[in-house]
């Protein structure tokens, strides 16, 4: 399907002309689906076969196997049916959909126990009430506000007591209620009968609800307040969100204009960066990144903010999400001095429309720290930071566990990576030694069951089998090899102990392929060990069992194909 994506442009591309600007990411975002899809169907088949070893012939698959397919593995139901299909079996839909309602159940047990939806109607009858709250938090950090609710398990009432955790709605306030990935605000409401510790600040209906234990007295509607917002936390959270904004323009000039948001969160503890782009990060862009950002934390120039209509924040190059719906007026946040051609003087690094609580200067958020990215979902990496004494912090303990390491490896700071790689060096030397002398144990006869060394004969085919211990499926190849070398003509079957499992593997010497094929002998084998299935290719097979105690039966109904 990716390789449409460049008729789909032209076609469409006139009337929705972000087609035309994201097409390199459309594509490669659709191929890599693509290339998951496959994967999963690889997977999910032979998890299929895994389910379908323990049924009698011809059994349905119990709903609950394939529910479990769906749920975890991500394989549909109708995938699972096309491949039972053609094995004449079939599976308990009524079941699946059994697991599938209960499963469905279990989810709004837990979205209507955590309160999301029950006060729903409150904050709109709050709101046409008394109108939306008003915003003062941009300018100041305290304010004065009258009391208007108090809310206590989805219901308004009088007043609460100390104990109490309600809800609080005032008529203004300094308060930031999340949203735009900034947590809200927390801090202290405070009014002539009691005190409250706010928890958290959050919004619905245009009403900023602030949750609350009171902590002194009660406090009721109708009273005035003083409420102060926790400036260190407000502080590390505008920090963390500035950063954010210089973070995203690093990102376009280090990876492309196809990169834009998909996601943040402004913490006072850390930042959190979704974002389109199709591959992870180098080392290298990481570090272009993170230099970037400092670059312009150091700059040290003031955070300005303006009011502007969505068009004419487009037309000075303002960044927005697609498919976000604005208002009238935007709030535009730039910060950074560059030749961008952005901003009113085409000289602004960031330029955001942005509801958010921001830093003054850039030199406020002091230093940025990134930890590196991963995966967040199809086409969307994920990057996490830190700013402040939070990122002072992890750069001390980053070099007192360095140095910690560099007293336990004897060497000093600067030598521990090269310490380390020859440790590894020898570890790895060390491993190829151990398995060298175990496969050295095995051809010496290191064998529990089966045929001796030199095999037994089975309709003028030497036919070689050994139960070996202490030896890894990935080893037997290699054995296999060896015995072939060694007999010159014949067949080998060799099966490891892995913990009760079992690994088999069988090789065919050349002049027999036409003969007798290994893959063949594989699968007679691992029938008898509770395996299924099997492959490779006529002179070389490899396959797995659940029990290896059944290991002679397996020998022999590979002997039984040679004629025996």
């Amino acid at each position: 399907m990716h390789r449409l994506v460049p008729e789909l442009v032209a076609q469409m591309g006139q009337a929705y002309p972000e087609l035309g600007q994201g097409q390199a990411l459309i594509e490669e975002t659709l191929r890599l689906e693509e290339t998951r899809f496959r994967q999963t169907l690889d997977r999910g088949l032979k998890l299929l076969d895994d389910e379908l070893a323990d049924l009698p012939e011809g059994a349905e698959l119990p709903g609950a196997a394939a529910f479990k397919l769906y749920d975890t593995f991500g394989f549909p139901l109708d995938l699972t049916q096309d491949a039972l299909r053609e094995q004449d079996r079939s599976v308990d839909v009524a079941g699946f959909d059994a697991a599938m309602s209960a499963q469905k159940a279990k989810a709004r047990a837990a979205w209507a126990g955590s309160g999301q939806t029950a006060d729903a109607t409150v904050w709109f009858d709050l709101a046409e009430e008394h109108g939306v709250t008003e915003f003062l938090g941009y300018d100041t950090e305290k304010a004065e506000a009258q009391v208007l609710a108090v809310v206590k398990d989805a219901a308004i009432v009088k007043s609460a007591k100390a104990g109490d955790e309600v809800q609080i709605v005032v008529n203004q306030t300094p308060f930031y209620g999340e949203s735009g990935g900034q947590v809200g605000d927390a801090g202290t409401i405070r009014t002539e009968n009691g005190a409250a510790k706010v928890t958290d600040t959050r919004k619905a209906a245009g009403i900023f609800i602030h949750f609350v234990k009171v902590t002194e007295g009660t406090i009721s509607s109708g009273e005035a307040a003083e409420l102060a917002v926790d400036h260190t936390r407000r502080s590390a959270i505008r920090a963390n969100h500035s950063a954010t904004h210089l973070l995203h323009e690093a990102l376009r000039q280090a990876l492309g204009p196809h990169v834009a948001q998909r996601g943040s969160l402004n913490a006072p503890d850390r930042l959190r960066f979704d974002f389109s782009h199709s591959k992870a990060m180098s080392s290298a862009e990481i570090a272009r990144v993170e230099s970037d950002v400092n670059s312009y934390i150091r700059q040290n120039t003031s955070v300005e903010t303006r009011i502007m209509t969505p068009d004419d924040a487009r037309e000075i190059g303002a960044q927005a999400l697609f498919g976000e719906k604005y208002g009238d007026e935007v709030r535009v946040v730039s910060m950074g001095r560059a030749d961008t051609g952005k901003g009113l003087d085409g000289n602004t690094y960031s330029l955001e429309l942005c509801g958010g609580t921001h830093v003054r200067q850039t030199g406020d958020i002091g230093v940025c720290v990134v930890l590196g990215d991963s995966a967040s979902s199809a086409g969307v990496r994920r990057i996490e930071a830190l700013t402040g004494q939070a990122a002072l912090s992890h750069l001390s303990q980053a070099a007192n566990r360095v140095s910690e390491l560099a007293g336990t490896l004897k060497a000093q700071p600067g030598e521990v990576l090269d310490r380390v790689q020859a440790l590894l060096g020898e570890r790895k030397a060390l491993q190829n030694e151990v398995a060298q002398l175990r496969r050295d144990l095995a051809m010496a006869g290191g064998a529990q069951d089966g045929a001796g060394d030199s095999g037994k004969e089975i309709n003028g085919i030497t036919f070689v089998a050994h139960v070996l211990n202490g030896v890894s499926g990935k080893d037997l190849p290699a054995l296999v090899d060896e015995h072939k070398n060694r007999i010159g003509s014949g067949v080998v079957l060799l099966i490891a102990d892995a913990g009760g499992k079992a690994a088999v593997a069988a090789g065919v010497t050349a002049d027999l392929t036409d003969q007798v094929s290994a893959v063949d002998l594989v699968r007679a084998a691992v029938g008898k060990l509770g395996g299924k299935g099997g492959g490779g290719r006529a002179d070389m097979a490899q396959g797995g069992g659940k029990d290896v105690s059944n290991a002679q039966a397996a020998i022999d109904a590979a002997g039984k194909l040679l004629g025996d």
